[in-house]
């Protein structure tokens, strides 16, 4: 009898199907918490892509549009998350392919001017990509390990540890709802989109901040630097929450971003925030749209403090090859301020590192972490070194 047991047992285990193997894996590029993926259009030489879940529709620079002889027609509005509109065109008779994925294209629908983004990212920026790829698959974004994985969704069993949160779209863009709990407050229900293209970890909209009071003279915060999108600047204050509960993950203390914008997309009463790359990253996300949910997977990072030290220096990345990083903004009151580094100065050497040596990318990276950093300035004719050691400000 017990033989019989365990040989059932066996048969069992052996019957169980594996799941299907991704249609594809596609590796991607993370510069400066944005994912970059590569992609021809009708043909071209190799392009670099954002995917972007904050994007309704393949998106392509108008420049580059054009270099590319692309037909362009009409004219159409195109915002982000600043209040900045963007005039662009539609675009006909033309599409993408994803290196890596046989088979598949799918029409480039939109130009709009996307280059002024390419200098705070370090390289091209030659477009984006949104729902209408994402909904074609089940697309698993796999931080720890650089890639996409790309899994039938018809077929589709997930079989992990993760949990699946329900989503709605609205406009292209998937809204889930999760728990901010103030510092020294009650949680707050509220709808909040899922960005993979933004680099804050929480940003809440002005209304909702103002609606609760968030934004109090006694929390800790400093003026947020470089935040915006292809809509342009955001007005902010960088401070925290006690915590964001999506699902039954709940992650504490993690940098938000209280907007004060009085238009544009975070200026929008009836979305509470958007949840970005630096807190999305500590999971292993499935975006299965056609289940309308998304599964958050954890990876060994959940639990780790949202601990980022601040230079407080903003840069912007010049020149054919990007390789000019010149100083666009100063915090008051911070490291950079206090080691005399001004605007317009331009960092040459990194410790020992000559900045050719280094991507904007990389050396953003570096200036997040709290170590002592001996950076080379040129201001003018005259060349000078200070050290520079970021610190947590909030």
């Amino acid at each position: 009898m017990a033989h019989a047991l365990v040989l059932g047992a066996l048969l069992s285990l052996v019957l169980v199907p594996a799941p299907p193997a991704p249609l594809a894996t596609i590796p991607f590029e993370l510069i400066n918490k944005h994912i970059y993926v590569p992609v021809k259009v009708n043909g071209s030489r190799p392009l670099s892509f954002v995917l972007d879940t904050g994007a309704s529709a393949a998106m392509i620079d108008i420049d580059r549009a054009k270099e590319l002889s692309l037909r362009l027609e009409g004219e159409i509005g195109v915002g982000g998350a600043g209040a900045k509109r963007l005039k662009g065109a539609f675009v006909k008779d033309a599409s993408w392919t994803l290196a890596g994925l046989e088979g598949f294209s799918e029409p480039v629908k939109v130009a709009a001017p996307l280059a002024h983004m390419a200098p705070f990212s370090g390289r091209d920026f030659d477009g984006i990509l949104g729902e209408d790829f994402i909904e074609e698959y089940v697309v698993e974004i796999d931080y720890a390990a650089s890639v996409l994985r790309l899994h039938e969704k018809k077929g589709f069993v997930y079989q992990g540890p993760g949990a699946a949160v329900p989503i709605v779209r609205r406009h292209g863009h998937p809204v889930l709802e999760a728990e901010v709990t103030p510092v020294g407050g009650t949680p707050i229900k509220g709808k909040f989109v899922v960005d993979v293209g933004a680099g804050s970890p929480l940003a809440l909209h002005s209304p909702f901040v103002k609606q609760h009071a968030l934004l109090r003279a006694d929390l800790p915060t400093i003026r947020t630097m470089g935040a915006g999108g292809a809509g342009g600047g955001v007005s902010a204050r960088t401070g925290r929450v006690a915590a964001l509960t999506i699902g039954p993950y709940t992650l504490k203390s993690p940098l938000t971003l209280f907007t004060q914008d009085e238009s544009g997309a975070f200026a929008e009463a009836d979305l509470q925030g958007n949840i970005g790359q630096p807190l999305l990253s500590r999971f292993k996300l499935f975006l299965d749209y056609g289940r309308d949910r998304i599964l958050f997977e954890p990876t060994a990072s959940l639990s780790e403090p949202f601990d980022r030290a601040f230079s407080g220096l903003a840069f912007e990345a010049l020149g054919k090859d990007y390789a000019t990083f010149r100083v666009r903004d100063v915090l008051e009151h911070s490291p950079a301020s206090e080691a005399g580094i001004r605007v317009d100065d331009v960092v040459t050497r990194v410790d020992d590192r000559a900045i050719a040596q280094t991507s904007l990318s990389e050396l953003l990276e570096m200036l997040e972490k709290p170590v002592a950093r001996k950076l080379t300035i040129r201001r003018g004719n005259d060349v000078r070194t200070v050290v520079l050691t970021p610190r947590r400000l909030v």
